[in-house]
């Protein structure tokens, strides 16, 4: 990418987004086109048309989604499927159309079987049944990929599709009805260090694993792969280890400096058993991820202190 290209980041506030923008001005990178969900409605077909035809970004990193934890997922599932099917939809096709170089899409490690083969390898896709808990989220973006894939078979068109493990860092969500589990824990942990609560629960038994990427490591992997990377295959972008959820919540309740007890709940649902990505190709493609788990929570903590109530809302 030509460092004054006129480059896009739909979803440029949200956790993605944001560390995209920050990986791109990092590089030299100055023309970015960003819009607010109030300047331009992702979901709205004559609206995402339109700014295309008036901007003609060169180059776009299509981040934005509607996105959530568990909770989230089982409680609004049409909101899931509709509006993330509308954003890639409308992104991918104005994109196509408006003449834009190259496109990325930024997917989930949840498009992949809840059984799949750990670490999971890119060529497990529609090997199984999805985790029923966010099947919405996951068939959406499944047909992101294809679609990718589509219009790079039928059009020519540059279109390549990431796949990121978990996320977390500054600007994540820390709503406790739709966080993912890192931020979420964080919450609850601090908010137990300051009441003086005696335990802390936490959801299902905290034996499934999962893999962590901080989003400056996603940020950097996302404009490496648009500038080195063009293939109809996506790539799997992770750590390449992963954590019990109990480990995870000792790490969180050090960092926090919580003292009390931790306590399992073990009503509420474990989902996937384990969700490991298996990153050899991405690896292969000289890129490896950089900040460590703890380094990662403890500068998320820190930003997570300093909004203040902003984190919180």
């Amino acid at each position: 990418m030509n460092k004054h290209a006129r480059i896009y980041v739909a979803g440029h506030r949200g956790l993605a987004g944001s560390a995209i923008v920050r990986a791109l001005e990092q590089g030299g990178y100055r023309n970015l086109l960003l819009r607010t969900h109030a300047e331009l409605d992702l979901t709205s077909q004559a609206a995402v048309e339109s700014f295309f035809h008036e901007e003609r970004p060169e180059y776009v990193f299509l981040a934005a989604a509607k996105v959530g934890g568990i909770h989230a997922n089982s409680a609004y599932p049409a909101e899931f499927i509709r509006d993330n099917l509308a954003i890639q939809t409308n992104v991918i096709h104005a994109a196509w159309k408006a003449g834009t170089r190259k496109l990325q899409f930024l997917g989930s490690s949840c498009i992949y079987p809840k059984l799949a083969p750990q670490p999971m390898p890119e060529s497990c896709l529609l090997t199984g049944p999805l985790e029923p808990t966010n099947e919405w989220y996951a068939v959406a973006k499944i047909a992101g990929i294809k679609m990718c894939q589509a219009y790079r078979q039928q059009y020519g068109f540059d279109a390549i599709s990431l796949m990121p493990t978990n996320l977390y860092g500054p600007g994540d969500n820390f709503n406790l009805e739709n966080s993912h589990v890192l931020p979420a824990l964080i919450r609850k942990f601090h908010e137990a260090k300051l009441r003086k609560e005696p335990q802390v629960v936490m959801w299902g038994t905290g034996t499934p694993r999962r893999e962590f990427l901080h989003v400056d490591d996603l940020g950097a992997a996302a404009v490496f792969l648009m500038q080195r990377y063009s293939d109809d295959a996506f790539v799997n972008v992770g750590v390449g280890e992963d954590v019990t959820i109990r480990e995870l919540g000792e790490i969180v309740k050090t960092v926090v400096g919580y003292e009390g007890e931790v306590v399992q709940d073990l009503t509420k649902p474990d989902g996937t058993p384990r969700k490991l990505l298996d990153v050899s190709k991405l690896h292969a493609l000289g890129w490896r991820a950089r900040i460590d788990l703890r380094e990662g929570i403890e500068q998320t903590y820190r930003w997570f202190l300093e909004a203040g109530a902003g984190a919180r809302a």
